[in-house]
């Protein structure tokens, strides 16, 4: 430290070696100021936050398109997400440009690999311990990063890394089906339910969906699926295995519907988690197999990519937004009013 005099006699303290910290940026987004569970979108704000701060092993991306998912609304609900995370940026797909010019895609599940926490940490998703995608940037850990295939566009690639990534999972992984099996998707219309279909119908499979909507049903026949059915309709034939989303509503349906061995894969409950019957005779009597899922891997969503640019196979967008509209995303989904997903651009 030097003090020397000023020109009207002040006195001026100076610290060598000591260099100023870098002004954090203010950027736009979609976040969760508040938890309300029964009135979740009431948390929702729209407005200036601060911009990411470099982390070492982490890189921080421009977001140009970020996707929906209904776990936005369980954070809402303070699903995953405490009060004393609050501010959180939602939002745990996106497709954008890293700080070396590449266009990439996220896979959002932190700590998975080790890679860039600590080796204590937890797995999570973004949006539970880390800010999300619903911004202009987002930092992620390097190895979350992987290159988008150019046959996708920005809005069609964020798509993917949680209900699509989730829907080839459930398919490929945990139900094991192969081209010429049968498949049943409970609930046309949602993210997870959509994807399987057309990756189901995509590789072979034959598939079968209900939906309470007749409009959807008549879409889900358009994107693949053999039959389109109300919800508890007795199909033509029981299946090799059944993508379940929906949960108590639909439960008792989903295991009647399987073949003996069939498989039943489940990654939701929108309507709740507690069905009337559990079915528990048939589950043992008939050597059903229940398996529960969550997302998928950077190696699945690694082979999601491929299996999209070399197919052809599109994501179903219902609808792409501003991210400063998102709110009226938010409301099409809490009430059930679309059919694929819902696209922020920013």
């Amino acid at each position: 430290m030097c003090c020397p005099v000023g020109e009207r006699g002040h006195t001026v303290v100076r610290f060598r070696g000591v260099a100023p910290r870098p002004k954090v940026g203010i950027m736009f987004a979609a976040y969760a100021a508040r938890i309300d569970r029964d009135q979740p979108l009431s948390g929702l704000e729209l407005g200036e936050r601060p911009e990411p701060e470099a982390r070492s092993g982490w890189t921080t991306v421009n977001v140009k398109a970020a996707s929906l998912n209904h776990h936005d609304l369980w954070s809402l609900r303070g699903v995953g997400l405490g009060e004393e995370s609050l501010p959180m940026i939602l939002g745990c797909d996106a497709a954008g440009v890293d700080e070396d010019g590449n266009e990439v895609v996220l896979h959002s599940v932190i700590g998975q690999s080790g890679h860039g926490v600590g080796p204590k940490e937890p797995r999570t998703i973004l949006t539970e311990r880390y800010q999300g995608t619903f911004a202009e940037k987002v930092t992620v850990p390097s190895w979350n990063v992987l290159p988008k295939p150019k046959e996708l566009s920005f809005e069609e690639a964020a798509c993917l890394p949680t209900a699509w990534l989730t829907a080839y999972r459930m398919l490929f992984t945990n139900a094991g089906v192969r081209p010429g099996d049968s498949v049943l998707v409970q609930g046309a219309g949602g993210g997870v339910a959509t994807a399987a279909i057309v990756l189901g119908a995509a590789a072979g499979l034959r598939v079968l969906a209900t939906s309470r909507d007749e409009a959807k049903r008549a879409r889900a026949v358009e994107l693949g699926a053999e039959g389109a059915y109300e919800p508890g309709e007795r199909l033509p034939r029981r299946v090799d295995a059944v993508i379940e989303t929906v949960g108590a509503a639909t439960w008792s349906h989903s295991v009647k519907s399987l073949k003996p061995g069939g498989t039943l894969v489940i990654s939701g409950a929108t309507s709740g988690p507690n069905p009337k019957a559990a079915e528990l005779n048939r589950i043992f009597f008939l050597e059903l197999k229940i398996v529960g899922t969550t997302m998928g891997g950077k190696d699945e969503l690694e082979d999601l990519l491929s299996f999209c640019a070399a197919r052809g196979v599109r994501p179903v967008i219902d609808s792409v937004l501003p991210l400063d509209r998102a709110r009226e995303g938010f409301e099409k989904m809490a009430g059930g009013d679309l059919f694929g997903k819902v696209v922020l651009t920013v």
